[in-house]
């Protein structure tokens, strides 16, 4: 049997535009020569030349948030609490059988941009593609704002899932759900609008919000679902375990057996 592995994570950079201005990461790359002077003053009396070539290694430093790059979201992250009054998990919490799964794709790349998809977009994309939900599985996402990942109109892009979309999958015994934009939610700058003509409070975060009723997880800033079938597929998606925090950093992989 072949197993085919496909990257459906974004890779942390700098200068790129995949978070709202000043929330992005900081990297500093360190060469081989420029960490020689971390390294000679551990070994006392060591020269540059004594090393193979006159180099020494590269490391980086990296400032980020949790919340940057490929990530899974930890149920602490929504709200302090889930199902229903129960302290939410966070990130170190949550059960790795969660994150390796199989996997379902959504496609509402068609839905516009700020578009909140409803539990009857769903359910019309599931009886498109012919599946029926099981517990467990990933339910990922490809919104139109997959293909402008780094784009300056990256954030603004793509359809976001509503309270009620979130809840009909976590209903039927999904926990880890994902999608390519910046957010599980509808773009900010469109909720913004709706929510200056409504002041409607509740519409702030609804998919997010969804976990104070049923604790799970989404990642965000998945990449390349357009490669991805509708179904047949593996996501493994193990976040990096950091006490206490809201999210995790992932390598996020689609595996596909045939």
């Amino acid at each position: 049997m072949a197993r085919r592995l496909i990257d459906i994570s974004a890779p942390l950079q700098n200068d790129v535009a995949a978070d709202p201005p000043g929330l992005g990461p900081k990297i500093e790359y360190i060469d081989h020569q420029q960490s020689l002077a971390q390294i000679l003053p551990f070994f006392p009396g060591l020269k540059k030349e004594d090393l193979p070539d006159g180099q020494g290694w590269a490391v980086e430093r990296v400032v980020l948030s949790t919340h940057n790059g490929t990530h899974l979201d930890a149920p602490w992250h929504y709200h302090p609490t889930m199902n229903e009054g129960e302290r939410a998990w966070t990130i170190d919490e949550v059960p790795l059988e969660w994150c390796f799964q199989p996997g379902v794709k959504l496609d509402f790349r068609s839905f516009p941009d700020g578009y909140v998809a409803t539990a009857s977009d769903v359910e019309a994309e599931l009886n498109r593609i012919g599946h029926e939900l099981k517990p467990l599985e990933i339910v990922v996402v490809n919104t139109s704002a997959g293909a402008k990942y780094g784009r300056p109109d990256y954030v603004a892009s793509g359809c976001g899932m509503g309270a009620e979309a979130t809840l009909y999958l976590l209903e039927r015994g999904v926990r880890v759900t994902g999608i390519d934009g910046w957010s599980w939610d509808a773009p900010f700058v469109h909720t913004a609008r709706r929510y200056a003509e409504t002041h409607d409070a509740s519409i702030i975060w609804e998919g997010h919000k969804a976990g104070r009723h049923i604790g799970y997880c989404h990642i965000e800033k998945l990449h390349n679902l357009e490669a991805l079938p509708s179904a047949g597929f593996t996501v493994a998606c193990f976040p990096a375990k950091i006490e206490r925090a809201s999210a995790g950093w992932t390598r996020a992989v689609a595996i596909i057996e045939s």
